[in-house]
């Protein structure tokens, strides 16, 4: 429980009694508690943020506690008040409450019933947390299954996305191939006002010119050879929907011309038609590509990019998303050994740290293909560092595995990704001698033990895929 409480008394000896009772009591390791003089001091505090619950005294320099509340209230409706008041009356009582006190306790207070209601007080306001927690959950789990967004980068893309998802505007989604461009679209149309029409999608750089256009805008009968029968085109069928154009920086000039006519006069011609035929669609374009880099070269008409890119959204590559890729990889664990049917593998710890270790320079579609393909092969209900393909495997073995400079990493695991790489390393030159690894190490060979039991560090295997041979055995 995470929570700040910030006591208002004017009484030096009181507050400081309060305030020392607070501290010392059970209410939670991860509650603050902090206090102030007077109403005014706590108004200021109240507009720094940060605060959850006030303690407030009734009569005090710079306003009552009344007033405090009501304030409060207004201001900062997500704060809490418990007031206290030697002025004990009923109608003191009702009016706290009716401006919006949680509650109301007369002086000489009882600690042990203060802590109580404290207690309690924190405790829903937790739930209230993990309940709006939940329900946002499962809004984006609703909205498209699969997606994962426990790293900060990808929150941000999906806070950017709920705002622009209400509105009609063109969304450019940029990114490396494989990092999820079209999770991103998905999520786009979902959360919009066009959610019940159609999503209909394109890949710009899989067909020919003559191709896109006949799918994008259509064709009349006889426009060309082969076109026995009219098509109404993909930008008539998304009517009242969206459209996602994906790798939009592989058309050709003359489709970016027509295109661009689309979207600034909402109206297509069919290929071989002269008639305008008006379309309600939004459009979300995705590219790999710079189109910046491709408008200065001369390969992207500069209107058409300032057309599409109304609002940019840039998926992070996975490699910058590590508390991602943990989550992911139970999820493509069990995904897969359900569509195959077998039970959900497992990984041992070094397998695990080979994957978190790895880059995957395909993103998300790479680590698909990759624990697909792991399942189906692993021997056993545990996947081991061997059952990994060689190049996810090479990190670890090569001993290198600390993470990026572009991932996301807290020091306790940056400090153990050191710890394992140096207990790897010694062993694979010791040959996997325990003894004369700790000696190596600088450490007392029961704490290497520890260490490698904690790792989950199988030594036999360290030391062969160093060296290539079989570890001498020390015990």
């Amino acid at each position: 429980m995470s929570a700040s409480v910030l006591v208002v008394e004017d009484d030096v000896a009181q507050r400081e009694q309060l305030v020392g009772f607070l501290r010392a009591a059970r209410l939670g390791e991860d509650v603050n508690v902090s206090e102030v003089a007077d109403a005014v001091a706590a108004r200021f505090a109240l507009a720094d943020g940060g605060v959850d619950v006030v303690i407030t005294d009734m009569r005090m320099p710079g306003g009552d506690g009344v007033d405090l509340v009501a304030w409060g209230r207004t201001n900062h409706p997500l704060v809490d008040f418990i007031v206290v008041t030697a002025y004990s009356s009923v109608e003191t009582a009702v009016n706290a409450m009716r401006k919006g006190a949680h509650d109301f306790l007369t002086k000489p207070v009882d600690l042990d019933v203060l802590e109580h209601r404290l207690r309690n007080l924190l405790e829903r306001r937790g739930l209230v947390r993990e309940v709006s927690r939940l329900r946002e959950q499962l809004d984006t789990e609703s909205a498209a299954p699969g997606v994962v967004a426990a790293s900060p980068g990808m929150q941000s893309v999906l806070r950017v996305v709920r705002k622009v998802a209400a509105t009609d505007v063109t969304v450019l989604i940029g990114g490396e191939s494989g990092a999820g461009k079209e999770v991103v679209a998905d999520l786009v149309h979902a959360w919009s006002p066009r959610r019940s029409g159609p999503f209909l999608r394109v890949n710009c750089g899989a067909l020919t010119e003559s191709l896109l256009e006949s799918e994008l805008f259509g064709h009349v009968r006889g426009a060309f050879t082969g076109a026995d029968r009219d098509r109404p085109g993909l930008f008539r069928q998304a009517h009242g929907g969206t459209l996602l154009l994906d790798e939009i920086g592989e058309i050709s000039p003359a489709t970016q011309v027509r295109l661009l006519r689309v979207l600034q006069e909402r109206e297509v011609r069919r290929v071989g038609s002269a008639l305008p035929e008006k379309v309600d669609v939004r459009v979300i374009a995705a590219t790999n590509r710079d189109l910046e880099a491709d408008v200065r070269d001369g390969r992207f008409r500069q209107d058409l990019l300032f057309r599409i890119n109304t609002i940019s959204v840039v998926v992070p590559p996975l490699r910058e998303r590590r508390a991602d890729l943990a989550a992911l990889l139970p999820m493509f664990l069990r995904r897969y050994a359900e569509q195959i049917g077998v039970p959900v593998p497992r990984l041992s710890r070094e397998a695990h740290d080979a994957l978190m270790a790895y880059r995957f320079p395909g993103n998300v579609r790479e680590l698909q293909n990759v624990i697909e393909r792991t399942v189906i092969l692993a021997p056993s209900d545990v996947v081991e560092l061997a059952d990994l393909p060689a190049a996810v495997r090479a990190p670890i073995e090569r001993g290198d595995e600390l993470p990026g400079p572009d991932t996301e990493c807290t020091l306790p695991e940056l400090i153990a990704a050191i710890e394992r790489r140096a207990i790897r390393r010694a062993l694979a030159e010791h040959g996997g001698v325990k003894a004369r690894a700790a000696r190596a190490l600088g450490l007392p060979e029961r704490v290497l033990r520890y260490k490698l039991k904690t790792y989950g560090i199988n030594p036999t295997i360290s030391s062969r895929t160093r060296r290539g041979r079989r570890p001498a055995h020390d015990d």
